[in-house]
């Protein structure tokens, strides 16, 4: 929630009736006064796979088929899951994870904002799935209005942003899309430029 929360800011909330939920409520957004901020990462998934399938990113447009949540089992390679496969389309079959980006820092919208282990792991298989012949593609679904480029984190986990210029090196593609905030839904806007360049001023 760094950058997402300010005593007193405007929210949405969403409610289930199911029993079974400690909680009824859930946050949905946040705004920071430029407009809405999406800080339910259940919801970027969805928004970006019906852009997808309506064509909305065109590098991977024409694909007939799209399943969501797939295991993904790779010879010499640990069993994992990703967010998107791609399939029956103009060229191989697609691997696509997919990370709510809500981190503001200046001109940048950034990720992670938190050490995290399990994102290095989907990096690792998107790398993998390249290797065997797949193409494999990590996109940050940059959910608030500010911020006209997408970086690493480099300040919160320089290990997931060296690991992330590794893999596109090796021709993983990475792309930022900005999500925008309708006044009742969500729907998949432009692609903005994305730095991997690590500052020099970079811990290890």
């Amino acid at each position: 929630m760094a950058t997402c929360w300010v005593p007193g800011a405007p929210v949405q909330l969403s409610h289930s009736q199911d029993p079974r939920r400690k909680l009824a409520w859930t946050l949905e957004r946040v705004d920071m006064g430029a407009g809405w901020v999406g800080v339910h990462t259940g919801r970027p998934n969805t928004v970006v796979a019906e852009g997808i399938a309506a064509g909305r990113i065109p590098s991977l447009s024409g694909y007939q088929e799209l399943k969501r949540e797939v295991v993904v089992a790779l010879d010499g390679h640990p069993t994992g899951r990703l967010d998107l496969a791609l399939r029956r389309g103009p060229g191989p079959d697609v691997l696509v994870e997919i990370k709510n980006c809500t981190l503001l820092d200046g001109d940048y919208l950034r990720f992670p904002d938190a050490v995290t282990l399990r994102g290095r792991k989907h990096l690792d298989l998107l790398a993998a799935g390249l290797a065997r012949g797949y193409r494999a593609v990590m996109l940050f679904a940059l959910n608030r209005p500010e911020g006209g480029r997408f970086a690493p984190a480099w300040a919160v986990d320089p290990a997931y942003g060296r690991r992330l210029a590794e893999v596109a090196a090796l021709g993983v593609e990475v792309l930022a899309v900005r999500l925008w905030h309708t006044t009742d839904g969500v729907e998949l806007g432009v692609e903005v430029p994305v730095d991997l360049l690590e500052p020099p001023d970079v811990l290890a």
